[in-house]
Formats: C-alpha cells, sequence, structure tokens
C-alpha cells in the first residue's frame, strides 16, 4: 500500500454525478487546487452493504465539512449512469437518496489504482479516505478493508486539526479535537504539554 501523505494528489478526469443529479464528463480534481481542501474517500460498489451507510454519513454531515471550507467527493467503479439510479433509489430501498456531493465514475479503475486502493482480483476499491489540502498535498489518508465501514466523525476530527495546524502553527497531540490545546513543535512546548496533561492521555 502507497503511502501518499506529504505528497501531491494524483489528479483525474471523470465522469461524475453531480449534487443536482447531473452528469458532468471533465469533472476534476485539480479544479479544487488553491481553492478549498477535499475529502475524497473510495467504497466498493453502488448497492451494496456497508457502502450505503457510509455515504449517507458523509450526507448527514455534509454541512460540517461545508463550514470548513471542505469538497467531499466521493469514488467506485462503477458508471455515472449506476451512482445516478442509486442516489434516486431511496434509503428504505436499500439506496442513498439524493446526496448533496459528486460522485466520480471509476470505470477504468485508473483513479483506485492512482490512489493505491484497487483490489485487482476483485475489481474494487478498499474504502480509501483521503484528506487533502488547498494546495493538493495528501495530508491524512486512512484505508479500510471491505468489511469495515468508516467514522465519518474521525475525517471531521482531522480536518479541524489540519486547519488548527495551518492557522496556529501548533502541532496536535493524541486525541486532539477542537477546543482542545495544541503543542508547540519544540521540546519546550512538548515538555510544557506533557507537564499539564500527560496523565489525561
Amino acid at each position: 500500500m502507497a503511502v501518499l501523505v506529504g505528497k501531491p494528489a494524483p489528479d483525474f478526469t471523470a465522469n461524475a454525478v453531480m449534487p443536482d443529479g447531473s452528469f458532468k464528463n471533465d469533472f476534476k480534481m485539480s479544479d479544487f487546487k488553491g481553492k478549498k481542501a477535499v475529502v475524497l474517500f473510495f467504497y466498493p460498489l453502488d448497492f451494496t452493504f456497508v457502502c450505503p451507510t457510509e455515504l449517507i454519513a458523509f450526507d448527514h454531515r455534509l454541512a460540517e465539512f461545508e463550514k470548513r471550507g471542505v469538497q467531499v467527493i466521493g469514488c467506485s467503479v462503477d458508471s455515472h449512469f449506476s451512482h445516478l439510479q442509486w442516489r434516486n433509489t431511496g434509503t428504505e430501498a436499500g439506496g442513498i437518496g439524493p446526496v448533496k456531493y459528486p460522485l466520480v465514475a471509476d470505470l477504468t479503475k485508473n483513479i483506485a489504482r492512482d490512489y493505491d486502493v484497487l483490489l485487482e482480483a476483485a475489481g474494487v476499491a478498499l474504502r480509501g479516505s483521503f484528506l487533502i489540502d488547498k494546495n493538493g498535498v495528501v495530508q491524512h489518508q486512512v484505508v479500510n478493508n471491505l468489511p469495515l465501514g468508516r467514522n465519518i466523525d474521525e475525517m471531521l476530527r482531522m480536518v479541524d486539526a489540519l486547519q488548527f495546524f495551518e492557522k496556529n502553527g501548533e502541532v496536535c497531540p493524541a486525541g486532539w479535537s477542537e477546543g482542545k490545546k495544541g503543542m508547540k513543535a519544540s521540546t519546550d512546548g512538548m515538555k510544557s504539554y506533557l507537564k499539564e496533561n500527560a496523565k489525561a492521555l
């Protein structure tokens, strides 16, 4: 598994279903560079089991991502036609409903391959999640195997941590969350932090 953290996020151009249900034939990752951070997540297939719970969970928290200026993008090896049909299927029937973020079609599997989340034998992507900063650099990645649904609140926490670091220049200790103290990235900063917080870690 390639570690992309600290490297430019692989660019791509693909078909996508947009939040209004329309098709966009030239959806580009690079369109967001210099404008906003991106959470790009891969899931195995439309109309499966764990996947709808994740896509719905992202949609339920979309306002929190948008409040932080972050674009959420979903991607699987299905066609944009399949994505649209899944969106047009209600949650009571196993669909995801009209989620309000783009769903990218990776029929060639090249996007999943570039992000190194493709299970070649199965022909589907693992549950890979990538937090990409405004400069197009991957700052966080996590990859789950197929049976293991991801934690969307943890991705929000990582967004907060990245933005805290970008704003304050302080690093985020274990278990950091919004409102907690950061740490100055120095020996003295570390000692000061541990003196006050070591027992609570």
